[in-house]
């Protein structure tokens, strides 16, 4: 190995961890946080038009969490919400 292949690898392989490599994972990365930043963004915007025109985002925002819950689970945290809701007295 020449001295200058071996002086290139040692900015891209240091402490064992290859720069090359370790970069392209960043890279990926913070082009997707870009993208996700992006999509927040419309997803603001979206809320916003909806509220715009009389909807409660707080009450959407909810009917989202629970539609990314499986079935089951839905069932028991209702039936959990209305055990905890009458032990307090408030049904």
């Amino acid at each position: 190995m020449s001295d200058a292949q071996t002086a290139d690898n040692k900015t891209n392989d240091v402490g064992g961890i290859a720069g090359d490599r370790l970069r392209s994972f960043i890279e990926r990365i913070e082009r997707l946080e870009e993208e996700k930043k992006g999509i927040q963004d419309d997803i603001k915007d979206i809320y916003a038009e909806a509220k715009g025109t009389g909807f409660d985002t707080k009450v959407m925002r909810q009917i989202i969490r629970l539609r990314k819950m499986e079935k089951d689970d839905r069932q028991e945290l209702d039936a959990l919400l209305e055990l905890y809701m009458a032990a307090l007295g408030m049904e």
